[in-house]
């Protein structure tokens, strides 16, 4: 009985409500099976990899190549999101992306939207 080599593009729904989208393929490190998403360059990013967890993903769907690049090039995920003000400092932009979110006592004052959180 041989195993075959699981490997599709796909667009994939994240708990926490976020997407990611590209090649995936099953990877195994220190003994725990992990989902590799290899994110296609999109708008002059890098290509990056991204492993996730089983209990990270509500749903995968398998799409055409050219699907998933589109879906990539929409999400605009990035390889790093870094919310630690000592450390973005150390990097200049566009190295690192700070992403900042109102505290609750500046939800009366703050002129954001919901939707424009990443």
């Amino acid at each position: 009985m041989s195993e075959e080599k699981f490997e599709s593009w796909a667009i994939i729904e994240l708990f926490g409500h976020s997407r990611i989208a590209g090649l995936i393929s099953e990877q195994t490190i220190g003994g725990t099976s992990f989902i590799r998403v290899d994110v296609p360059e999109v708008d002059g990013c890098q290509p990056f990899t991204r492993f996730l967890g089983n209990g990270a993903i509500y749903s995968m769907t398998p799409v055409s190549e050219q699907i998933a690049r589109l879906a990539a090039e929409k999400i605009q995920d990035k390889p790093i999101h870094i919310y630690m003000p000592e450390i973005i400092a150390q990097f200049p932009a566009p190295e690192a992306q700070m992403i900042t979110y109102p505290s609750d006592r500046d939800n009366e004052a703050a002129d954001w939207e919901e939707e424009d959180l990443p």
